[in-house]
């Protein structure tokens, strides 16, 4: 058949967040897929430094970061826009104004708040990159780093319109339940870095596949014409979504690859 290119999510697509593992399904049909020609990206609102070692570890042949922020094919970066140092600075100002509390996200590392945090989901989220790592050399506070996004927490204590007012002109927030906003440069998101692949390779949107399950994904979803959703999904992506697989534990990206016929 001809080449096609893969686009797959991380977190409850391709690694599951029950046994923290690639299936060992998933990595046969990736493998199968390389050997039929096609091209297989990581499309992820990750930052670099936070891509787990078991998907470093298959060696994809590029990774897209944060959200379209950040692209990579083989040893070559082919984008990286970073949110200006003056503009970062006063974004993590006016998260204390307003009783916000978030992590920065950039190329190199995470930024994490040197206080406990209220809130457990960052407080869990400061225990799982510290397990690699990250978060542990320059606090938040400090503001001496660049980044590329940004993820904040918010509750009934939170300022969180005004907030919001403040970042709208170039800051787009992707709402992930909860009271948790994923924020990313306006401009950017995960149809950006596909849009960028299709055209670096001469490809068009019959040739694109792009592998999802949260709502982060709705962009990319949008933009591309086959796509699937794992199992476990996010209601948002129904109405873009072509195809259902089963779950990240049920082989879902395995049997999805072989329906359309990729292997």
């Amino acid at each position: 058949m001809d080449r096609s290119v893969l686009f797959f999510d991380i977190d409850g697509t391709l690694l599951s967040e029950i046994t923290y593992e690639i299936p060992w399904s998933a990595l046969e049909a990736l493998n199968k897929a390389r050997k039929a020609g096609h091209l297989l990206f990581i499309n992820t609102g990750r930052t670099f430094c936070s891509l787990p070692p078991k998907v470093r570890q298959f060696g994809f042949d590029g990774y897209l970061c944060g959200c379209g922020t950040y692209l990579t094919y083989g040893d070559e970066v082919l984008l990286s826009s970073s949110i200006p140092e003056g503009r970062g600075l006063s974004i993590i100002s006016k998260m204390a104004e307003c009783r916000i509390e978030g992590i920065a996200e950039g190329v190199e590392d995470v930024y994490m708040p040197s206080r406990i945090s209220r809130f457990d989901g960052l407080e869990s989220t400061r225990r799982y990159f510290r397990g690699y790592g990250l978060g542990v050399e320059v606090y938040l506070e400090t503001g001496k780093f660049t980044y590329d996004k940004f993820l904040i927490y918010t509750d009934k204590q939170s300022d969180k319109n005004i907030f919001m007012k403040f970042i709208e002109e170039d800051i787009e927030p992707i709402d992930r339940g909860n009271g948790i906003y994923e924020c990313v440069q306006k401009g950017y998101s995960k149809a950006t870095a596909c849009d960028y692949i299709l055209n670096k390779f001469g490809m068009d949107l019959e040739q694109a596949y792009v592998f999802g399950d949260s709502t982060n994904d709705i962009s990319m979803f949008a933009y591309a014409r086959h796509t699937i959703a794992m199992g476990e999904h996010a209601k948002e992506l129904e109405p873009y979504t072509e195809y259902v697989t089963d779950t990240v534990e049920e082989d879902g990206l395995a049997h999805a690859i072989e329906h359309y016929g990729l292997i």
